[in-house]
């Protein structure tokens, strides 16, 4: 999982050295070939952002030391819209050796080596379709999303604009699937968490929040089944905040699971509180939460919010791409950062010092601030990250102290 392409024998041996650390109901999920798809994917956005970089004016801005403001002041970008977004190029660009970064007190200043490089992208798409064609859906999505991208940074269309039209909803459709190699295996991986952490009662009640399409609950319910736990289950109740989510993904369980009496749909909004939403406090068993929380507004708000509806001995698990350092680049952020809620949220200076993803750190700091307790990590990605730095994919656990 580096920044450069692996070749396969390289990944296969990555995926071995990978098999000797995870726990075992995951490490099967982390072939040879997802880890070079990961680097496949890397470099395909980073020739994308090339493009960005180079069409934006960003390239003629950064000729000279700048701080990210000043060169999205000197490319003419409207702030509210390009701060987070170029500064996320900058530091990806100055990674890989495009920009050179300097630290001082303030804020990091970068500077343009020599000329952008042209890298053909479509190059990386033809070796992706070779190696695991699942993870298309991906390229689709960065691919259109890299052609409004510079609408987005000069403020004429803001992200949830590109991102949720209404002709985009297929390739929501395709991206969050358990069809989609890249994406599966956060649901799979939460799932795994859930069947290993769950506290089940006589009669579970399961809370799904910003249930999407259905694949985190559809690869859920599958585990639960398989291990046998159907009959603990009381209520699964299905939440999606966007209508045109929550219609297919009720229909998606209901076509997938017809024998599923448990399955309960709604809107219920993380922002808000959930009493007025009808989620009654000590009411629920497990809160779960597939690459959800780390758009909440406001982080702490939702996680108490959660902790009151919980049980005394419940639990919150969530499946997310995590960080491994402060401040790291992830290439789905490329997509995300168009999204007002991912790179604008409520900060705080220890737990939530920026938007989008959060390290492992950051989760605890989170969930022990709103009173959660034996805060746990499927794998462990702190003791993994010195040898897999660009490992992200993980579940995070809470317990609701009795």
């Amino acid at each position: 999982m580096s920044r450069i392409i692996l070749e396969l024998a390289v990944a296969d041996g990555m995926s071995r050295d990978l098999a000797g650390v995870l726990p075992a109901r995951i490490r099967s999920l982390f072939t040879g070939s997802f880890i070079r798809s990961g680097t496949l994917y890397d470099e395909f956005v980073h020739r994308l952002v090339l493009s960005v970089f180079r069409t934006t004016g960003l390239a003629e801005a950064a000729e000279k030391p700048s701080t990210a403001d000043e060169i999205v002041a000197r490319a003419g970008l409207e702030p509210g819209h390009a701060r987070v977004a170029v500064d996320w190029i900058l530091r990806r660009l100055s990674r890989r050796g495009v920009l050179d970064q300097t630290d001082g007190d303030g804020a990091p200043r970068f500077r343009l080596r020599a000329g952008v490089p042209e890298l053909d992208a479509a190059s990386v798409l033809e070796e992706q379709r070779r190696q695991d064609a699942s993870w298309l859906p991906c390229y689709v999505l960065a691919e259109t999303v890299a052609q409004d991208y510079p609408a987005f940074l000069r403020g004429e269309r803001t992200g949830e604009e590109i991102l949720f039209s209404p002709s985009r909803l297929r390739l929501w459709v395709n991206f969050f699937s358990n069809d989609n190699g890249l994406y599966a295996v956060n649901n799979l991986v939460g799932a795994a968490a859930v069947e290993e952490w769950l506290w089940a009662p006589a009669s579970a009640v399961i809370v799904e929040l910003g249930g999407g399409l259905g694949s985190g609950a559809v690869a859920l319910l599958e585990e639960l089944q398989r291990a046998g736990r159907w009959p603990e289950i009381h209520e699964y109740r299905f939440t999606e905040l966007v209508p045109a989510f929550l219609r297919r993904g009720q229909h998606a369980l209901q076509t997938r699971f017809p024998d599923a009496p448990f399955l309960k749909f709604g809107s219920l909004d993380m922002n808000l509180a959930f009493e007025a939403q009808g989620l009654a406090p000590e009411s629920v068993s497990l809160v779960y939460a597939v690459n959800t929380l780390h758009v909440a507004r406001d982080l702490d708000f939702t996680l108490r919010e959660i902790v009151r509806a919980l049980v005394p001995g419940g639990r919150l698990v969530v499946s997310e791409c995590i960080r491994t350092s402060p401040g790291q680049a992830i290439y789905v952020e490329f997509i995300f950062n168009l999204m007002e809620t991912f790179r604008a949220p409520v900060l705080h200076p220890t737990y939530r010092p920026n938007g989008g993803f959060l390290t492992p750190e950051q989760w605890r700091g989170a969930m022990e601030a709103a009173g959660l307790a034996d805060v746990r990590m499927l794998p462990d990605i702190r003791s993994l990250r010195a040898r897999f730095p660009d490992f992200q994919v993980g579940a995070v656990g809470a317990t609701r102290p009795d």
